[in-house]
């Protein structure tokens, strides 16, 4: 449970013409139960108060008045950033789209490495950032999460957006930060592209997403040359993995239980995990996983002092060095909140094994 010591707040900004606000809002210990507090204005002045509860409530009812609060201001344009960069008012925010991103299985390097030089597939980085796809309907444009909701965009995303292609799309990609990389294509001009092959869709993404501003095109390599170099360069730039996919294959929504068409191999372990409760007088809390059904301990992770700790029952994204059997993760490195993957997603099928000959 939520206590006194670890509340739940929140800071968010809008900045835009002559406008520079605050909104801040938080879940605090009252007597028994807990009140939604919050405060806004222009930054650096005097913020007017207020409460959304007149009465202290139970923890549940205050985080979903909380988390109602904050989906409304955000929907309005307001940002977790500092530089209150505009996002377009989205009334329909949180509701589900019918649309799901393709989700991919990870490889080994021995896989890695027959792929690279399998002239059927071809690669791609796999970036470090949040699944995002973009639907444009006319000048409405909506953005899509990893879990088929409707999402506020970033305003310099949806003006760019309406600057591209025909009047009706749907793009798959990677926000990084206020922009967007873009790999798929799944519609266009009303056309459902979801069973074409790869290569058709991505020649027609190419010839309607930008090189520059904020949605830009990945850089894809289809020979075994550019592949390998590719690779290399990513390893050497330390970045995240690099993504495999059949120049042939379909567009098919979802994660297969195995294998698949779209294959990952990511250069550093990452996993989502389930925060089962913070340890007493520690800035740690406790991980779990699903494993058939079950939720299963796999360790603990410091949390940074430059980060809110999270709670019971969040999503965090963890990198680590590899996991022994049973799941515990060696040398856990808290990486920060995720709201876009839901629980249930948190299994040990993420997890890379300890090798059998590996010392520590």
């Amino acid at each position: 449970m939520q206590t006194a010591t670890e509340p739940e707040k929140v800071t968010l900004f809008y900045r835009q013409g002559g406008s520079d606000k605050v909104y801040y809002v938080a879940i605090e210990a009252s007597g028994s139960g807990f009140v939604v507090n919050f405060s806004y204005g222009r930054r650096g002045s005097t913020l007017q108060t207020g409460t959304k509860t007149t009465s202290p409530v139970g923890y549940p009812e205050a985080k979903k008045i909380y988390e109602k609060l904050v989906r409304e201001k955000t929907a309005k344009g307001y940002t977790s950033g500092e530089e209150g960069t505009p996002y377009q008012n989205s009334p329909k925010a949180d509701r589900s789209t019918g649309i799901i991103p393709q989700l991919l299985n990870s490889i080994d390097e021995d896989d890695a490495q027959r792929l690279l030089s399998d002239c059927a597939w071809w690669a791609q980085e796999k970036l470090d950032g949040r699944r995002l796809l973009i639907r444009r309907t006319g000048e409405e444009i909506t953005g899509i999460n990893r879990q088929g909701l409707a999402i506020a965009l970033p305003q310099p995303l949806v003006a760019h957006a309406r600057t591209l292609g025909s009047q009706q799309w749907i793009m798959d990609g990677e926000a990084i930060g206020d922009a967007l990389v873009v790999f798929d294509l799944l519609e266009n001009a009303c056309v459902n592209l979801r069973s074409e092959p790869y290569s058709k869709r991505l020649k027609l993404l190419v010839e309607i997403a930008q090189d520059s501003g904020a949605i830009r095109l990945i850089e894809t390599a289809t020979t075994r040359k550019a592949k390998a170099a590719l690779c290399d360069k990513l390893r050497r730039e330390k970045r995240e993995g690099i993504v495999f996919k059949r120049f042939d294959a379909p567009y098919t929504s979802g994660r297969p239980n195995s294998g698949g068409v779209q294959l990952k191999l990511k250069f550093c372990a990452t996993a989502s995990c389930i925060v089962a409760g913070t340890n007493a007088g520690k800035r740690s809390v406790a991980l779990e996983l699903y494993d058939n059904g079950r939720r299963i301990g796999v360790g603990n992770v410091t949390i940074p002092a430059n980060q809110k700790s999270p709670i019971g029952g969040d999503v965090v994204e963890v990198r680590y060095l590899y996991a022994y059997p049973g799941g515990s993760l060696y040398q856990p490195v808290f990486l920060g909140k995720r709201d876009d993957v839901v629980p249930a997603a948190c299994t040990v099928r993420q997890l890379k094994f300890k090798p059998a000959d590996a010392e520590i």
